[in-house]
């Protein structure tokens, strides 16, 4: 890599897959200089357009430990990028709070524990006396909801989130493929990516983001990177019930694991990522909106007007995600399951670092 120690600008970088993860590389590492392609068949149909985009990360329960040092550098880059990116789209930005709820006693009672052992004002519980929970137990007509609130955390619009930084490499001058690559080799320094329909794409590195397709592109043996499908799913819900208000009700939370975002009086999304699959069960409405023992009755009568789905993965037998230098130019980003969109500047930056020194 001689030729290439003094100017970013002539390492080109091959980036495939691209999801959040594929594309936030491709944001930082373009901010750097490097030349990018981005290689993707299904740009519009991958696993984060179909993210809700929940950014759970100081409501993280376990403050110490590569998972929270991730979720803690990535809160601190998270405002820098939003930033930059409304330069393409001042709308965009983080909704906050959010609000983890629950109906299980001893899951309360950790919440308690986390917040009373943690001195972090921006953590608050919620108890049923709360105006917030008030609202939510009788919405969904219940008594037992509690939970806390996080000053912190929110949400951002994946599908807005993802046009932008379209927007945003499109004036970078990124090279675009929509192709898929079904082999990657090493030959005299150099990467060759070879697409579907025999193109060799050169370049000087490889970055793989393509969640459980990635690795299918490596030597496997070597490398024993194992990794299995999450479903993450959602629908929209219409309801007819003239003494409901979903505006009433919190911007985005959370009860029993199930992501809950009203959307209009009578609208909300409801999404969940639990499912070790690649399709969604028939039963998709019970399955998603079964969080509580007795479903409130408008719930019960709601329409599905919309719905969708995406694969993620996870790591098997290591910890969640996959983020290795597997040596001579080749990088592997994968196996976000619930946290890509959270994880995606950590994720660009360890990138980043890793590159500069394989460079320098």
């Amino acid at each position: 890599m001689k030729g290439l120690k003094e100017n970013f600008q002539k390492a080109h970088v091959v980036i495939i897959g691209s999801g959040i993860i594929g594309k936030f590389n491709a944001l930082e590492l373009s901010e750097l200089g490097f030349q990018i392609t981005l290689i993707d068949p299904t740009q519009l149909q991958n696993s984060s357009s179909a993210a809700l985009g929940l950014l759970m990360g100081n409501m993280y329960q376990k403050r110490k430990g590569r998972s929270w040092d991730l979720r803690k550098k990535s809160i601190e880059l998270w405002p820098k990028w939003i930033s930059l990116l409304q330069n393409i789209n001042n709308g965009l930005n983080i909704e906050k709070p959010l609000i983890q709820l629950t109906t299980n006693e001893e899951k309360f009672k950790k919440l308690k524990k986390f917040i009373d052992e943690n001195d972090d004002l921006s953590l608050q519980i919620l108890e049923k006396d709360s105006i917030i929970i008030k609202n939510i137990n009788k919405a969904f007509q219940t008594k037992n909801i509690k939970g806390m609130i996080s000053f912190k955390d929110g949400r951002i619009n994946a599908v807005s989130l993802l046009k932008t930084i379209d927007k945003y490499l499109k004036n970078k001058k990124i090279n675009f493929v929509n192709e898929e690559i079904i082999k990657i080799r090493k030959a005299n320094n150099q990467w060759f990516s070879t697409t579907k329909s025999n193109k060799d794409i050169k370049s000087d590195l490889v970055i793989l983001c393509n969640s459980l397709k990635a690795v299918d592109l490596i030597d496997n043996l070597s490398h024993n990177i194992k990794l299995k499908p999450v479903l993450g799913q959602a629908i929209e819900v219409s309801i007819n019930d003239a003494e409901v208000d979903l505006l009433t009700l919190p911007k985005q939370f959370n009860i029993n694991g199930k992501n809950i975002i009203p959307i209009s009086k009578n609208k909300l999304i409801i999404g969940s990522t639990d499912e070790y699959s690649t399709k969604p069960e028939k039963n998709i409405f019970e399955k998603i909106t079964n969080f509580l023992n007795q479903k409130p009755t408008w719930l019960i009568n709601g329409q599905i007007k919309k719905k969708w789905f995406g694969v993620r993965s996870r790591p098997e037998g290591e910890p969640s995600p996959i983020m290795k230098n597997l040596g001579d130019g080749l990088i592997i980003c994968t196996g976000f399951y619930k946290n890509g969109i959270l994880l995606a500047p950590v994720c660009s930056k360890w990138v980043a670092n890793e590159i500069k020194k394989y460079i320098t």
